[in-house]
């Protein structure tokens, strides 16, 4: 039995109506970023489109790659040199069609990045905050889960990486915000929207001061950790909407 494909420009339709891309201002433009073949019928998606990542989608005979974080960031030297020549030459000499969403992957109710995020960390949303209502904000679904420290050790468990928390494990977690990737900045609406307690993927150096002034305790849970399940829940949605086969590759990040 032939496999079954989907046209390359019917799929870029799809996805930019699914999410919303048209609404969004962002850093980098979503959508297909790299053109390759026509027909789609071998999907792999991954969180970053690095080189390891590409590489693998050729060794699954892949006819896309579907990404968080792509190319072409605002602010970024434009010259096709270095490790961006060698990515693009990949791409271009095997047909690969790359596509990237990074706002509206965050930010999709169903299939986003928080929202994944929330459903792997038993996380129920009952608000928003922050800029585009980007981050999220709700209680745990156990009701036995009571403290900061229980919570960390929840992530730790589901993630497969102990967070860094910076606040006393033993204060209740209470009202949990949450906003996955780089979202440290985003604290202070956190605490504005009533959040006990914060988590992201990633902090900085003043994040450590505000989280310890507020008494908000703060759990960074590593941005690649955090921003896993978007794109997985986004490519199992295209196979079943489309018949594609679909693989996530999950490219080793500490961060």
């Amino acid at each position: 039995m032939s496999e079954q494909s989907v046209d390359r420009e019917q799929l870029s339709e799809y996805l930019a109506g699914l999410l919303d891309i048209r609404r969004i201002r962002d850093f980098s433009p979503n959508g297909l970023q790299v053109e390759g073949r026509g027909r789609i019928a071998r999907l792999v998606t991954g969180v970053t489109a690095s080189l390891a990542l590409i590489e693998a989608a050729l060794a699954d005979r892949a006819d896309a790659i579907l990404v968080h974080h792509g190319y072409f960031w605002r602010g970024e030297d434009g010259r096709i040199t270095g490790t961006r020549r060698h990515r693009l030459r990949s791409l271009l000499a095997n047909d690969l069609n790359l596509y990237a969403y990074h706002l509206p992957l965050d930010m999709h109710p169903e299939l986003g990045n928080n929202a994944q995020l929330g459903r792997q960390l038993g996380l129920v949303r009952d608000g928003q905050f922050g800029e585009n209502d980007l981050g999220w904000l709700g209680l745990p679904d156990d009701p036995q889960l009571r403290t900061v420290g229980e919570l960390a050790a929840r992530i730790g468990q589901r993630l497969g990486r102990a967070p860094l928390l910076i606040g006393d494990p033993q204060q209740p977690a209470g009202r949990v915000g949450w906003c996955t990737g780089a979202a440290q900045g985003y604290l202070d609406d956190a605490i504005v929207a009533g959040a006990n307690t914060y988590l992201s993927g990633e902090i900085s150096e003043q994040t450590v001061h505000l989280a310890r002034e507020s008494g908000v305790a703060y759990l960074a849970c590593g941005h690649h950790a955090t921003e896993r399940y978007g794109v997985q829940a986004l490519g199992e949605h295209l196979a079943a909407r489309f018949g594609i086969q679909h693989r996530f590759i999950d490219i080793d990040n500490p961060v």
